[in-house]
């Protein structure tokens, strides 16, 4: 099945056509900024664009970046307040002229993951935790997803925990690679004791770079590992998610 999936982030909207059967990209992703203010409309538009690209007809899944029930978006952390409450779903499907499914951002990428990627075959606990903007979180037992867990809101120090170890707080504060993988540990330090898992996956754009860090990770019982399909697991998510649906 060939679905179009399109992964909203904090800073940018990327999007491609998924084989949903082999987890693939069917070509070249087409990629836009997210736009400041991040409005609704504003995002839908671009949301629109990156559809046209493809001159695309079929279904289509999206995720978003904060917690979605039924198509209903219910926090919009790096975005804007706006979302809240809103029917998402119904404004792509209106926007786009397209039948989509919308899923949150870091379940999509676990769901890629765990049917391609590190987390293939594997039926433990899986926590699956993407670094970017913020930090987004996808936890599986025994293949089967825990939705809209959210847990790099968590806090630590006093602060969420995405605002000390995201890839955008180590830019932000001009953080060495081994400065921030100590905050990245200690944030899995608490997420192991939270969710006791077998396996640790870290996504996102920073997980192109792991060799910068994931051998500065070794506090931990669980096994760590890097996401195979880096940051186009939000797109290839985003197609299983509406496959599914």
């Amino acid at each position: 099945m060939q679905v179009l999936g399109i992964d909203i982030g904090g800073s940018g909207i990327k999007g491609a056509p998924v084989d949903t059967a082999q987890g693939k990209l069917l070509a070249e992703r087409v990629k836009l900024e997210t736009p400041h203010p991040a409005l609704p409309d504003a995002v839908a538009k671009a949301v629109a664009q990156v559809a046209e690209a493809f001159s695309w007809t079929g279904p289509a899944g999206i995720t978003f970046p904060g917690v979605v029930v039924d198509g209903v978006t219910h926090t919009a952390a790096n975005l804007d307040p706006a979302w809240v409450g809103l029917d998402t779903r119904n404004l792509f499907n209106q926007t786009t002229g397209l039948t989509t499914a919308l899923v949150n951002d870091a379940d999509a990428a676990g769901l890629a993951e765990m049917s391609f990627g590190a987390g293939t075959g594997h039926k433990g606990t899986v926590l699956m935790l993407t670094f970017g903007t913020g930090i987004g979180s996808a936890l599986f037992r025994a293949g089967i997803l825990v939705p809209n867990t959210e847990f790099g809101h968590i806090e630590i120090r006093g602060k969420e925990a995405e605002h000390r170890a995201s890839e955008r707080a180590k830019e932000e504060h001009d953080l060495s690679w081994e400065k921030w993988a100590e905050r990245v540990e200690e944030y899995l330090q608490h997420m192991e004791a939270l969710t006791a898992p077998d396996l640790m996956i870290i996504g996102g754009g920073i997980s192109r770079k792991s060799d910068k860090f994931m051998h500065l990770l070794t506090g931990l019982r669980a096994t760590v590992v890097p996401a195979a399909l880096h940051n186009d697991a939000g797109i290839v998510g985003a197609g299983l998610a509406a496959g599914l649906g």
